[in-house]
């Protein structure tokens, strides 16, 4: 399934792989399963599962699945960074420098 996921990524899930995160000194993984959900993106080091949320993730079905699977994730140690397509389309940088803050690039795990 996470295969398939990543050969179906988004305009936007590909855009912070290949224009930011595929390049980044600290390692993350795409659509990596952890328990019985998959996470867009996942650095171990930092134990951070980032998500890009598109419309459909507005509905309350999603988000009532979105926070379950936060705490689900959470139960692990592992933190969440949810961002919209919005943000990856009209303010990368940001998203980018928010990134950079959370996975800082002399992370001694990496």
């Amino acid at each position: 399934m996470a295969r398939e996921l990543r050969s179906q990524a988004t305009k936007e899930e590909n855009k912070l792989w290949y224009d930011f995160l595929a390049k980044y000194p600290v390692r993350f993984l795409r659509q990596r399963p952890i328990g019985r959900y998959i996470v867009d993106f996942y650095c171990p080091s930092c134990k951070m599962a980032i998500e890009i949320d598109g419309n459909q993730h507005e509905q309350e079905e999603a988000i009532e699945y979105d926070r379950l699977r936060t705490v689900f994730l959470g139960t692990m140690g592992i933190s969440v960074k949810r961002f919209t397509n919005d943000d990856i389309n009209t303010r990368f940088k940001f998203v980018c420098d928010t990134i950079q803050a959370l996975a800082p690039r002399s992370n001694p795990s990496s």
